[in-house]
């Protein structure tokens, strides 16, 4: 069944570069597994160091045994505590439901 994370990240000042760089990094790797199904990173327009990522991937338990342990994700992992204010918060939800608009096919479409 799948399994969606919501992971919240306060960033340090002056490692907003350093962040997005790594993390885009890990997502445009995660893209390429089989088990991955849909991320999307949104930044607070209020406070632009703190983010908030959603993943949605087919199994928890793969995510657990292989994907947290995968080669791309070891300098992101290294380099968090250096990144951060506080730990990451991440909370695990079940998909009930997903809507997409018509014009929702392309991706990116529909955010500035």
């Amino acid at each position: 069944m799948a399994v969606t994370y919501l992971i919240r990240f306060s960033v340090k000042a002056g490692e907003r570069k350093r962040f997005l760089d790594l993390l885009n990094g890990v997502l445009d790797e995660m893209r390429g597994e089989a088990n991955f199904r849909a991320a999307t990173l949104y930044v607070d327009p209020d406070h632009t160091d703190t983010f908030l990522l959603q993943e949605t991937w087919a199994d928890h338990q793969d995510v657990l045994d292989v994907q947290l342990h995968r080669p791309y994700r070891a300098a992101w992992h290294e380099a968090l505590p250096n990144l951060l204010e506080r730990p990451r918060e991440i909370s695990i939800w079940r998909p009930l439901r997903s809507d997409l608009s018509a014009s929702a096919g392309e991706v990116g479409s529909g955010y500035d």
